[in-house]
């Protein structure tokens, strides 16, 4: 099974960008820091651009930088932006006493992924920012 990065590269991009919150940032600088494809970095960008926690300009001058403060984006904004999808999948059951069963579960996999969502949005970019050393100027 394939692992997701992309809410972890979502939440370290947007910490560089929280870091220097004047400063636009391109992709390719942003994918070097990072160590990855600035595709990767650009399409993880207009997820958190379509969900107004990055604006981009486009340009030989544009980059990316936050659409509001670090501290009103929390790790749950993120996660919705970029996995907006159940965390688990359950196969669907045919059989009676096994559809039991899959229900049980669908709603302790339901509730696990609350309970993910309620941790993270306790959670802001400026609180990851302060912990890391770096100050936000927002």
């Amino acid at each position: 099974m394939a692992v997701n990065t992309r809410f972890a590269t979502g939440v370290h991009a947007l910490l560089l960008l929280a870091a220097e919150p004047d400063v636009l940032q391109t992709s390719e600088d942003v994918a070097r820091k990072l160590n990855t494809n600035p595709v990767v970095i650009r399409r993880v960008f207009s997820l958190l651009q379509q969900a107004e926690l990055v604006e981009s300009q486009k340009g030989p001058s544009g980059g990316s930088r936050l659409a509001r403060s670090a501290r009103d984006i929390t790790l749950a904004d993120i996660y919705r932006a970029l996995d907006p999808g159940d965390i688990f999948h359950t196969a669907s059951a045919s059989a009676t006493s096994t559809n039991k069963l899959s229900h049980a579960l669908q709603q302790a996999l339901k509730d696990a992924q609350k309970a993910l969502e309620k941790e993270l949005d306790q959670t802001s970019l400026n609180q990851l920012v302060k912990k890391s050393g770096k100050k936000d100027k927002h």
